[in-house]
């Protein structure tokens, strides 16, 4: 009998289970996202960091600590299969005192506890051949080998492409508004589209998970955010660091890190600002916050780069649950709503053991559902393939196939036009809106330094070519994000196209 599995949320949980649960038969999957791409919540701005698993207490926080570690090493395979960008630096976590030190040796006995493999403590010798550009008042290390670093909207976008291929449903744009129950069963989700047909419910709403589990007459309290405010610098820009550097941890936060992404751009951030409930869509950034991260930034790093080679400030939010814990459990009533709520950091490092706990715990265990593998199911995806990272003969080759790789569309990251078409194609397949930040999460263009001031224009022409539709048309992300604005439709409705005016 055929299960209607429906799944909200797009962000990296909500598309890690999506992913998991497309190997199986019998299971016809629905993912809802109410932004007009997927990992635009809380998994679009953060750190990027595949933590190792020695922050979390087991005692405290036994999900955390549990799926953090196997959802590191999941991440090794799952960065190959989806060819997803990811780098191994290792991490550093730095003391300046000797009650730091102490605190060291307890995140070591943490770091055992939960099973993280080649977890020491170095000295201030040894932390200076590890990493040159720490600050001279460090006296000693807990040095993590096991950490990573990752694309997050690259990671969430690679695992929705395979769980399509593998029959995935998605719907974006797409207001989840109620959830219907009979006879104390989930039988339907309401949307603004439509209503879709609901056997099992899971909520991965990030921000939003406490008003959905609300639909459903659930009440596991509040989900706040909790602010963190980024520098980002050019990819020239020096100095760089090594590995991921930041302090011994606070109650409330990991810390100010310093990172250099995968893409080669050095990182700092970010804040932990405790924010109202209602805030949930506040990713502004301020100069308190700013001046906090450069601060601890400063005292994390012998110099920092000038602040003429600043590229991006950016702010995210992440979902803080009562009490720090993942709320991950399935209901006898209503029966078949699951909750995953409160997927705090490490959420990204986390994502894709909570998928394989959902399946083998609550599916199979507290729903008693029987789930056999398809012999069809392929784990692979491939993403687009970057020109520029190609040697010399092989660009020479892609030209000759076609002419499109030869046009260099965004100069700072030096993407081609042919990366800009694969783009479209690719969001159309996932039943998406394109627009220049779709365009822009798939290829990295207009994420150099000018942030898209020479290119922007040259890809809104390509999508209005690709998709035959005038130029003021295209948007910049969501509805009502037009590209042209009043005087220009004038114009182009001069020069003969209509302008729905």
């Amino acid at each position: 009998m055929v299960k209607n599995i429906v799944i909200i949320g797009g962000g990296i949980t909500g598309c890690a289970i999506a992913r998991n649960l497309s190997r199986y038969q019998n299971l016809n999957i629905h993912l809802i996202e109410k932004e007009p791409d997927v990992g635009w919540g809380a998994t679009k701005a953060n750190t990027g960091i595949i933590h190792p698993g020695h922050e979390d207490d087991p005692t405290r926080f036994p999900l955390r600590s549990r799926f953090c570690v196997r959802g590191n090493a999941i991440w090794r395979t799952l960065s190959n299969d989806l060819d997803i960008p990811t780098t191994w630096p290792g991490e550093l976590m730095i003391a300046r005192d000797e009650h730091e030190k102490k605190e060291l040796n307890r995140y070591l006995h943490i770091g055992k506890e939960n099973g993280v493999r080649d977890l020491r403590v170095i000295d201030d010798s040894e932390l200076r051949d590890l990493e040159p550009h720490c600050t001279d008042d460090a006296i000693a290390a807990l040095w993590a080998p096991s950490a990573g670093l990752i694309e997050p909207w690259e990671a969430t976008i690679a695992l929705v492409e395979n769980a399509v291929e593998n029959g995935v449903k998605v719907h974006l744009n797409s207001m989840v508004s109620d959830i219907l129950i009979e006879n104390k069963q989930v039988r339907a989700v309401e949307t603004n589209k439509g209503i879709i047909s609901a056997d099992i419910l899971i909520n991965a709403a990030g921000l939003f998970a406490d008003k959905i589990s609300r639909m459903a007459y659930i009440d596991e309290g509040t989900i706040r955010p909790r602010k963190g405010q980024y520098y980002l610098f050019d990819e020239d820009a020096t100095p760089k660091v090594e590995h991921i550097i930041h302090h011994v941890p606070s109650q409330t936060s990991k810390g100010v890190y310093a990172v250099t992404t995968v893409e080669g751009n050095l990182m700092l951030g970010p804040t932990a600002e405790d924010m109202d409930d209602t805030e949930k869509d506040n990713r502004g950034t301020d100069q308190q916050g700013l001046d906090y991260v450069w601060d601890h930034a400063s005292a994390l790093l012998k110099d920092l780069p000038p602040k003429n080679r600043i590229t991006k400030l950016f702010a995210g939010l992440r979902p803080e649950p009562p009490n720090g814990r993942y709320i991950i459990k399935g209901y006898v009533e209503p029966w078949g709503f699951i909750n995953v709520m409160g997927i705090r950091s490490p959420g990204l490092t986390a994502a894709p053991a909570i998928a394989e706990y959902v399946m083998a715990k609550i599916f199979q265990e507290d729903f008693d559902m029987v789930c056999t593998e398809k012999e069809t199911w392929n784990p692979y995806r491939k993403r687009i393939q970057r020109f520029s990272q190609l040697p010399t003969e092989k660009q020479e080759e892609y030209i000759k196939k076609d002419k499109s790789y030869g046009n260099i569309v965004c100069m700072c990251k030096e993407i081609t036009e042919a990366e800009i078409i694969s783009a479209i194609q690719r969001i159309q397949n996932l039943g998406g809106t394109v627009s220049l930040d779709s365009i822009k999460f798939r290829t990295l263009a207009m994420f150099g330094f000018c942030q898209g001031s020479f290119c922007r224009s040259k890809i809104a022409t390509i999508i209005s070519e690709q998709l035959n539709m005038p130029l003021y048309k295209v948007l910049q992300n969501a509805p009502k994000t037009e590209y042209g604005l009043g005087d220009i439709k004038v114009l182009q409705k001069e020069n003969g196209e209509d302008t729905d005016e």
